[in-house]
Parts: structure tokens; sequence; C-alpha cells
């Protein structure tokens, strides 16, 4: 089969589109032939060697975590799925086991390829509805799940004052229609090629990036993309008593951020704590936001996919068809 392939730590321009063999499930897994797949910074990040010393790959490597496809096999044990099912998900590389969860982990062979294995019994794969196409099924599943995760620890009420730095991301372009959808009055930044995207998903208005634009006395920020031991200027935009949730490594801590006045949270659900994969797609058969998409690739592609999330300021989710 095809597969995105990186055969050594380095950057994405090295990574290469090769023939590898066909993963074959075992007992209480599923092999999928994979339709769509969407870009994360773990895809890019793993491969990098910027944690190797603490998840070290083994090459060849195929990243990719979030995909939309077709049960093709079942292993022995596996009910939930049967041959022909449609399904869509979430799962990271079993490079990563030690750190995806305790209950039951969601765990693949990588989902930038015709063909990936997974772990059946996890709550972040389910069956595709019938009203989720192929592209948004496979945009969906990080970006929903972290923004939901997001809602749920935030806790915002009506006419509280948001920040959201990194808005125009995946998990940006989903947060603001729900924090709007909440009665929350949203600051969000942008290029200004993105503030009427931005605008039109709800936000109330847009600044750019740099630190001097960021409001002053907000009731919570949202850290999208920064590194969680850079946020002092985020923090200082918090009213006391506020809180500042964020995404991103390091884990931080309180005192990078100079405030102990400031409610720090820091969003990682691995154990579908705030709900799976049924609970996105449920969201999504309801209204719930689409996924931005703001680039396609097919797989032959896929490289390019990689170095574009990389290289270019990308507006929502990249996702290659196959």
């Amino acid at each position: 089969m095809k597969a995105v392939v990186a055969t050594g730590y380095g950057p994405p321009e090295e990574y290469r589109v090769a023939d590898v063999p066909v993963p074959q499930p075992g007992p209480g897994q599923i092999r999928v032939r994979i339709a769509a797949a969407s870009i994360n910074p773990a895809d890019v990040r793993l491969p990098s060697g910027d944690f190797r010393e603490v998840v070290p790959l083994t090459f060849p490597h195929v990243p990719g975590n979030d995909f939309a496809g077709t049960v093709s096999e079942v292993g022995d044990g596996v009910t939930v799925y049967r041959v022909g099912d449609e399904i869509f998900g979430q799962a990271v590389p079993r490079a990563l086991r030690t750190m995806a969860g305790t209950k039951r982990p969601s765990l693949s062979t990588g989902s930038l390829a015709e063909y990936a294995v997974f772990e059946a019994d996890t709550p972040f794969l389910t069956h595709r509805p019938p009203g989720l196409d192929v592209e948004q099924a496979a945009a969906l599943p990080t970006i929903g799940l972290t923004a939901r995760a997001l809602m749920a620890t935030a806790q915002v009420r009506p006419g509280e004052t948001v920040l959201v730095v990194g808005a125009t991301g995946g998990v940006g372009t989903a947060l603001i229609p729900l924090l709007a959808g909440a009665g929350a009055r949203v600051t969000a930044t942008a290029t200004a090629a993105d503030a009427d995207v931005l605008r039109a998903l709800g936000a109330d208005g847009t600044i750019g990036y740099a630190e001097t634009e960021y409001p002053e006395g907000v009731d919570v920020a949202f850290n999208l993309t920064l590194p969680s031991d850079r946020l002092t200027a985020v923090a200082n935009a918090v009213r006391p008593g506020g809180r500042l949730l964020t995404i991103t490594y390091p884990v931080p801590r309180q005192e990078w951020i100079g405030r102990d006045d400031v409610g720090l949270h820091f969003v990682l659900d691995m154990d579908g704590t705030f709900g799976g994969m049924r609970e996105v797609a449920e969201l999504a058969v309801r209204g719930g936001p689409p996924a931005t998409i703001g680039r396609r690739y097919t797989l032959d592609d896929g490289v390019q996919a990689c170095v574009d999330f990389v290289r270019l300021h990308t507006t929502g989710k990249l996702v290659v068809t196959m």
C-alpha cells in the first residue's frame, strides 16, 4: 500500500510517499481502508525529533491521527464493528502508548496511508453518521474532542469576554462557534485575510498576533498555539479571578505565568472524560459547527500537506484524501 513515511528524524521535507506492507489486525483490532485523513501538530512534531528522548519512534514511521474510512477486516474478539462499516475517529501512534490514556487507549499504525490498523475498543472511534461526509469526518476528530473538552473545562457563561489566541487553526475554528453559542463575546487573533472567516464563525472582533494588541481584563483566555511556557502576556490579559486554558506543551506551571490570581488549566483529555467520538458525531448531526477545511490534497501530495502545515499560515484543517 501507499503511505506517507518518515524514514528518520527530520523535517517534513524529508518524508516520502512509499510502498509499505499492509498492516494486519490482531485480536481486538480492526483494519480500515482510509478514505481521508487530516493533519495535526503531533503528526509532524514526533518525526521532527523534538520528543525523541521521551517518545522514541521506530522507523519507517507513518504519521496521521485523524481519519475516516471503511472497516476492511476485523480481528478476533471484535463485535462492535463489521466489515463494510463506515467509521471515523482519532488514534495516536503506538509509540505514545504510555501517554494515550489509562483505560481504552486509541492507537494505530498511522492514518496517512491507504490502510491502517486500530484498536476497536476505544471511545475515540465510532460509526460515521449518514449526514457527515468523509472529509468532514476526517477533519473533525481532534478538533471536536478538544473544543468540547475546552468548553467543559472553561464553563463559559453568557456575557463573559473571551480571548482566543491561535483562533485560525483547526481547534480555533471549531471553538469560536461554540463560544458564540454560549453567549460569550469573543476576540480572536487573526491575520487580516482571516478576519472575515472568524467573524462569520462568531467572533465579535479580531486583533493581530502582537502581544501589545491583547485586550485587558478578559474573563477567559484560550491559548491554542503558543508554547505553554510562554504565556505571560496571555495571562496578563486575564482579569483577577479569570481563567486561562491551554492545549500546548510543555505542561504549564502556575509560576510560569507570573499570576497566582488566574486559574490555569492544561486541557488534554486522553481518556474521553468529556466525551468521545460518539458525542462528536452527535453534535455534528445536530448541526454543530462543521470543521473548517482550508486545503485539500491527495495521498500522492501527502508530503506536501505536511510541509504546508509546518511552513505556511493555514486556516482550519488540511485534509488528505486517498
